[in-house]
């Protein structure tokens, strides 16, 4: 084992495709975002609730354009560069519309969210997942062909245990749960906890922001000025608002995932590639040709206490969330 290795090596990309893939990017998040700021315009009757689907209609559009332009250009855009600029976008509406009907308190708790969101991406991006690196020779000692063939469950390797080959990446990763466009990293062993902390931490900076722009409209319809405000930037705000509530909802069921996932001792990839890992095949009849059925061999717990772990997780993160909005509608309402 001593020709095994960790090391993280980033695929480089040459300097054309960056320029052009960042252009693309910029171009993909500011015309996505606009067109988000048009929907109050062009449909005023409607609701926000209902200008909710609207909203997630034009960002899939977006998604859809992104992927034209890299089958007919060949260059994609950047997932982590417009996570970013829509961080950075939120974080400019903030501070030039909404602050000003922000308390102190509230200005510092979000500007240190916007903060530590900037500062995660940067670790997630440039840390190392857990990449297991080996060197050509590892392959001959061991009598293998390819490192996909080492990594599968042996008694000889112990120490190879839940390494995954990651198709994005090209690379071996240590406790491989998946690989996050986003993020534009592997998700494994070394990072899975600071993924987890910033996808929380997304989910409470775009509470907060929702929860921030939602004081901005309830003063300017108390105080009767909605009207002399800026137009663009009452859409924009609109615009970043369904946004954010679009975020939430998709990154609650991810991060409610990732706790069920945590508390039953698996990884994403192993549940849905789970026919490719022999270890979590289990024949009824192991000398017939049988049924495969799912096992997992990792999970020592008694199933009853793992879900009713899970239950009592799940019901203390709503049970804070729902005091959060709660108290904070006391307040406005004190107000």
């Amino acid at each position: 084992m001593s020709r095994l290795a960790s090391g993280f090596h980033r695929l480089r990309r040459p300097p054309w495709e960056v320029l052009w893939s960042a252009l693309i990017t910029c171009g993909l998040t500011l015309l996505s975002q606009l067109a988000v700021a048009m929907v109050p315009r062009l449909f005023p009757s409607f609701s926000l609730l209902a200008m909710l689907p609207v909203a997630g209609l034009v960002f899939l559009a977006g998604i859809v354009v992104g992927r034209l332009l890299r089958r007919f250009i060949g260059v994609a855009a950047s997932a982590p560069l417009f996570v970013l600029l829509n961080i950075l976008y939120l974080w400019g509406v903030y501070v030039f519309v909404i602050r000003r009907d922000t308390s102190s308190l509230l200005d510092m708790v979000i500007n240190a969210e916007c903060a530590m969101l900037l500062w995660g991406l940067y670790r997630i991006f440039s840390g190392d997942p857990g990449i297991v690196a080996y060197e050509s020779s590892f392959l001959e000692e061991v009598g293998c062909k390819d490192f996909t063939e080492v990594i599968r469950p042996s008694e000889k390797l112990p120490s190879l245990s839940r390494v995954r080959h990651c198709n994005c990446c090209k690379a071996n990763v240590r406790g491989y749960d998946h690989h996050c466009p986003a993020f534009g990293n592997c998700i494994g062993q070394k990072n899975h906890r600071l993924f987890m902390a910033l996808l929380t931490a997304f989910v409470v900076a775009e509470s907060t922001y929702t929860m921030c722009s939602t004081k901005y409209f309830t003063r300017c319809i108390n105080s009767g000025t909605i009207r002399s405000e800026n137009p663009l930037s009452v859409n924009m705000v609109i615009g970043t608002m369904l946004f954010s509530v679009l975020q939430v909802l998709w990154q609650v069921v991810f991060l409610i995932w990732h706790i069920y996932c945590i508390c039953f001792n698996i990884k994403t990839d192993e549940w849905i590639n789970w026919k490719k890992y022999p270890e979590f095949q289990m024949k009824e009849q192991p000398q017939s040709d049988s049924e495969v059925k799912f096992v997992n061999p990792y999970d020592k717990g008694n199933h009853a206490s793992k879900h009713q772990e899970f239950r009592k997780i799940v019901l203390l993160v709503t049970a804070n969330m729902t005091e959060i909005h709660c108290g904070y509608g006391k307040k406005k309402g004190q107000n």
